[in-house]
């Protein structure tokens, strides 16, 4: 086998219908699948094409016959956390029903970049977007909304534009989880969370203040962890917490990473805090570890199902979809 070269050009269509002794034209509808080409005819041009490893250009071909691109982008803000793979999975699933394609990248929680990656989707002619941004500015997206890009923003909306999007309860979900700790007599509770920045450590930071205010603890702030956006950070911050004079009797984390980085962080530990997580993820159950549960998948599907409706005409009002949360207890969360 004689590997690839580096630079080598590929067939044109031109050199199928030599090879396969038609014209240019009939080239074209042989392996567009048009009519008006006889079965012999078509499958030697098929021939031709399998013998010179011809692949059509569906973005050209789409934008000389004026057709929607089958193409839709999305951008996650960080591969290495399974909570965006999940995602993905959905909105793909739902979109391959419809004939589209899901195309990703990722933000590295850059904003600059997402900015780039936006713009190398939008010249790629996607004919929808999917964001999980890391930005704090989206204006740039309302003139291309306004030629009739369909947007929809998962799981952080955003904060200076009216877009569609599907969002989790954030609030509800750290509400209950609070609640659930307060319950088994813990006061000093521990919220280790993610980049300051985003909208949804802001919207679970905020509910965890507010629960701990109407419960009367007046220390909270002491306990608190933000900026931890990977394992090896919230581990850390956890090995903190628990040096302090009082330590905390119960962690809360933000999102499924930085609660991996929490069990790190505790192995081993005879005395263990109690814990409840947002995000469930795999092995949770056999670690016995309470979480904020919700759907993934079922987010990506929702803003797949966005995109199709605005595709297929739909020109009402953004649309916000709120998805619930679930506290599912696994005995990590009762007093030691």
């Amino acid at each position: 086998m004689v590997a690839g070269r580096p630079g080598a050009s590929r067939p044109t269509l031109r050199q199928v219908a030599a090879l396969a002794g038609v014209s240019l034209k009939t080239a074209s509808r042989a392996v567009n699948g048009e009519a008006y080409v006889s079965p012999g005819t078509a499958q030697r041009v098929q021939a031709a094409a399998e013998q010179l490893g011809f692949r059509r250009n569906a973005i050209a071909r789409d934008l000389r016959a004026g057709a929607r691109s089958s193409l839709v982008g999305l951008i996650i803000s960080d591969l290495a956390n399974p909570f965006y793979s999940r995602v993905a999975r959905g909105a793909e699933r739902r979109l391959r029903t419809a004939n589209l394609q899901l195309i990703s990248a990722s933000s590295e929680e850059d904003p600059e970049l997402e900015h780039t990656l936006v713009a190398e989707m939008l010249e790629r002619r996607v004919s929808a977007l999917l964001i999980v941004t890391s930005a704090a500015d989206h204006a740039y997206l309302e003139p291309e909304r306004r030629l009739g890009l369909p947007v929809v923003f998962l799981d952080r909306e955003p904060a200076d534009i009216v877009a569609d999007a599907v969002v989790l309860d954030n609030g509800g979900g750290v509400h209950r989880a609070v609640e659930h700790l307060l319950e088994r007599g813990h006061r000093r509770i521990a919220l280790v969370g993610d980049l300051a920045r985003l909208a949804t450590q802001q919207q679970r930071a905020a509910a965890f203040e507010a629960a701990m205010t109407a419960a009367g603890v007046t220390d909270w702030a002491r306990y608190l962890r933000a900026d931890c956006h990977d394992a090896g950070r919230a581990a850390r911050a956890v090995g903190e917490l628990l040096a302090l004079d009082p330590p905390p009797t119960a962690l809360m984390t933000t999102n499924n990473l930085i609660t991996t980085g929490a069990l790190r962080a505790l192995r081993g530990r005879p005395e263990r805090p109690a814990l409840v997580g947002f995000d469930d993820f795999d092995l949770a159950d056999v670690l016995g570890v309470t979480v904020v549960a919700h759907e993934p998948e079922r987010m990506g599907e929702l803003g797949a199902e966005q995109i199709l409706a605005r595709l297929g005409g739909a020109d009402g009002p953004a649309r916000r979809v709120l998805l619930p949360t679930e506290l599912i207890e696994r005995g990590s969360a009762e007093a030691r």
